[in-house]
């Protein structure tokens, strides 16, 4: 790809402005008990240590021999408000809709938005399609093409889960599964 044409892309990296400069300089008593990163670094930290959602990905990681440090991959950004947390701008947010328990059946219950057919695969869809818009200039229609072409594959590989986790319950059972998955042929 040409770098210039590379480097012209917006990938929604000017929606943090979290990213320009902060009127506290970096690692002070200041930034560390006075900003959002601090709230956010705690929060992290607690996400880590008690979310199966996470720990299932923090270990299927490190299972695949990919080392994860905390202030490498991931990053504590104040949002304007369209978007609250995300991946990488650049892939496709298929699976992250999928695996990330938003299109529950009682989540979509709350919003009062509910089907009887196929309600989770639209629901799927619908997330990673406004993913795709809030940090990516592109139409709509190119959108839902880009969206069309993969969902069919992005929305069946349940990796590393092993199932869709409809709650933190279902995440639970995904991620006890995950540390036995060995425990079995052990024996053999």
């Amino acid at each position: 790809m040409d770098q210039t044409k590379e480097q012209d892309e917006d990938y929604g990296y000017n929606l943090f402005p979290d990213r320009k400069k902060s009127k506290y300089k970096k690692g002070s008593i200041g930034e560390s008990l006075f900003t959002f990163n601090h709230k956010c670094q705690v929060m992290l930290q607690f996400a880590i240590e008690t979310s199966p959602y996470a720990k299932l990905l923090l270990g299927a990681m490190k299972n695949s021999g990919c080392t994860v440090y905390k202030d490498r991959h991931f990053s504590c950004e104040d949002c304007d408000g369209t978007v609250s947390g995300g991946f990488d701008a650049t892939t496709s947010q298929i699976r992250a809709a999928n695996l990330s328990g938003d299109c529950s059946f009682t989540n979509e219950l709350s919003r009062f938005n509910f089907g009887l057919k196929q309600h989770h695969q639209e629901c799927v869809r619908g997330r990673a399609l406004r993913s795709i818009l809030a940090v990516r200039k592109v139409s709509k229609e190119e959108a839902e093409k880009v969206v069309d072409e993969v969902f069919d594959s992005c929305f069946n590989d349940h990796t590393p889960f092993g199932r869709i986790p409809h709650s933190k319950k279902d995440a639970k059972f995904a991620y006890r599964d995950f540390e036995n998955r060995d425990r079995y042929f052990a024996n053999l």
